[in-house]
């Protein structure tokens, strides 16, 4: 039958077709080629970098980079930062947003059109800097803590409304029929309504992954104390060339040699970027359904 069914095209939409793949083609190339220029050339020697610039292939390879790289102490601390504030706030950030997702969605909360304004309101609407400073900071007593990095990314309108939009495409009947036989609202949640809810929970646990895995901006606000410093702020003090010896103090035979600046930078880009990207294969083939569901139903 699908056989069939190309050989019935018209030129017209073969050609259409063939356009479209190779657009496809060259931008999916043009999206790869910054990802293999920063891999291939954290192997470049500096020399090599310095000379002839970022090369598909470079003329000079060499492994000093992660040498001095992973010498030091801080990049080993710096990923038990940032896995243990990911792992962390990715289980407490989907933990706490589905349930009040849920409450959003349950057509019997009394106030559920208030908690949804509300929570539409901070979309719009931020605190500012300041306050924002200040709450964690000072009232919180959270500055130079890992939950200065946790607790704020914790609820995000945007993922609790892609769950809500998921939530009520479920039949209620669900409920009415766990209720008569006796479930309390906790056990509907999480012996029902979670385990039938995989997509919508792949897709966000991702999204919050993603956002505490890349997130400097905290780190740079309320850590002062370097060693508690995650990877990508790490990164942003390496790229920018601040005191790159507290991060990857290497020993003194390294530091009889010049200090590899491009190849240190792109070789931590390349081992700070590895366990998020393999994260993408276990949840993409629940990725593009909760979305979808989500989009639709917003």
């Amino acid at each position: 039958m699908t056989t069939r069914l190309k050989e019935d095209r018209s030129l017209p939409e073969k050609g259409f077709l063939f356009a479209v793949y190779v657009f496809v083609g060259l931008f999916a190339l043009v999206s790869i080629l910054p990802f293999w220029l920063v891999v291939v050339n954290s192997f470049a020697s500096e020399s090599s970098i310095k000379a002839y610039g970022m090369q598909l292939i470079p003329k000079e390879f060499s492994l000093y980079a992660y040498q001095f790289t992973m010498a030091g102490k801080q990049i080993a601390s710096s990923y038990l930062v940032t896995i243990t504030v990911t792992v962390v706030g990715t289980c407490l950030a989907v933990l706490i947003t589905s349930m009040y997702a849920y409450t959003l969605a349950h057509p019997r909360v009394k106030y559920r059109r208030i908690l949804s304004f509300m929570t539409y309101f901070t979309m719009v609407f931020g605190a500012g800097l300041v306050g924002f400073y200040i709450l964690i900071a000072n009232t919180l007593g959270l500055k130079d803590s890992l939950w200065a990095l946790i607790l704020p990314y914790m609820l995000n309108p945007f993922f609790a409304f892609i769950m809500v939009s998921f939530f009520r495409t479920l039949p209620y009947e669900i409920n009415e029929a766990a209720t008569i036989d006796g479930a309390n609202d906790l056990s509907i949640f999480f012996r029902i309504i979670l385990p039938i809810s995989t997509p919508v929970i792949a897709t966000v646990s991702l999204f919050y992954a993603l956002q505490y895995w890349n997130d400097f901006y905290l780190a740079l606000l309320f850590i002062d104390n370097y060693k508690l410093h995650p990877l990508q702020m790490m990164i942003r003090q390496i790229i920018s060339n601040v005191n790159i010896s507290s991060y990857v103090g290497g020993s003194s035979t390294l530091y009889s040699q010049a200090v590899p600046t491009y190849g240190v930078q792109l070789a931590t880009v390349c081992l700070t970027i590895g366990p998020i990207v393999f994260l993408y294969p276990f949840i993409q083939r629940f990725f593009v359904k909760g979305i979808t569901i989500g989009a639709l139903k917003g």
